[in-house]
């Protein structure tokens, strides 16, 4: 079976190498990005199974890359999780109403991470209630 592609977007590369390392570790095939213009490129060419988002980037904030990807056909059904220093409760809304599958703010655990991460995918995998 074929580990996991999990794609990281945060402007903060010290962020995006605590989040791969731990996706590594737990198996996961991880590729970071730094901005959101890349990781719409990226989306175009090669779907991962999750995309972990931060909010707060320069050029494109997450909330409007979310936005993009769940309005694309092509990409609306990849899981997104954001993963922001705001718990302010009108972004944890504003993400939700967006698409975004899971919220974890920063600073977070290795097992929060991970456990947000089991439920988003594990929800992919079961099939819809008849």
């Amino acid at each position: 079976m074929q580990p996991k592609k999990i794609l990281v977007v945060d402007d903060s590369q010290t962020i995006a190498w605590v989040v791969k390392d731990t996706l590594e570790d737990a198996g996961y095939n991880v590729r970071c990005l730094h901005g959101g213009l890349d990781a719409l490129t990226e989306l175009e060419a090669e779907l991962p199974d999750l995309v972990i988002l931060d909010t707060f980037m320069p050029q494109m904030s997450g909330l409007e890359v979310l936005a993009k990807i769940k309005a694309s056909s092509k990409t609306c059904m990849v899981p997104v999780i954001m993963l922001t220093a705001s718990g302010r409760h009108e972004d944890v809304l504003a993400s939700y109403k967006l698409g975004a599958e899971y919220y974890i703010t920063k600073p977070f655990t290795q097992k929060e991470l991970l456990h947000g991460m089991d439920l988003v995918l594990r929800r992919e995998k079961q099939p819809s209630a008849a």
